[in-house]
């Protein structure tokens, strides 16, 4: 019996290391690519170095994404750098469905590296989504409009939260118009 209890124990301790807030962000299901595409203003952010370093401070955040025939979506990013005098940037990249809902995107500024956009929220109306990456390490709350209403960030926000990602970890991305 005490040989049976030490032999189950690397199996509870595996089962333990699997509890749900250990699973990936759950993401909306369905995307339609081309209510999506469009104009995206980015309204809040984690920080990340490819926007917040000792040289750059990215603010005015656009993700502009249109559908190419072969149905990968042409990406560009801009924002101005705020430490360099509002500077403009600009990033360029190729995505793709990695998943049959459209709302796992795989996504390469520079092949053959790609990265994970998940859509973990989306407003019904596409006025507002919310995107993350599997590990919680990266999040976005976009817009159509540079502000987004107090109660759509909020329920945006309240998504994220529910998705496991450390909210308090969210920063404000100044816009000042389109």
């Amino acid at each position: 019996m005490i040989r049976r209890a030490l032999l189950a124990l690397p199996l509870l301790a595996a089962a333990c290391a699997t509890q749900p807030d250990q699973t990936t962000p759950r993401t909306v299901g369905q995307v339609d690519l081309a209510r999506y595409v469009g104009r995206w203003y980015e309204v809040a952010r984690f920080p990340a170095s490819f926007q917040d370093n000792a040289r750059l401070r990215c603010e005015d955040v656009t993700a502009t994404y249109t559908q190419r025939p072969d149905g990968r979506i042409d990406v560009v990013n801009s924002c101005r750098n705020a430490l360099a005098g509002g500077e403009e940037r600009i990033a360029e990249a190729v995505a793709y469905s990695a998943a049959p809902g459209n709302d796992r995107l795989r996504v390469s500024f520079f092949w053959p590296f790609y990265g994970d956009y998940w859509v973990i929220g989306l407003d019904p109306g596409y006025r507002w989504a919310v995107v993350g990456a599997p590990g919680r390490d990266y999040l976005w709350i976009l817009s159509r409009t540079p502000v987004l209403p107090p109660a759509d960030h909020a329920a945006a926000v309240e998504i994220a939260r529910r998705e496991g990602f450390d909210v308090s970890r969210l920063q404000a991305t100044p816009q000042r118009g389109g």
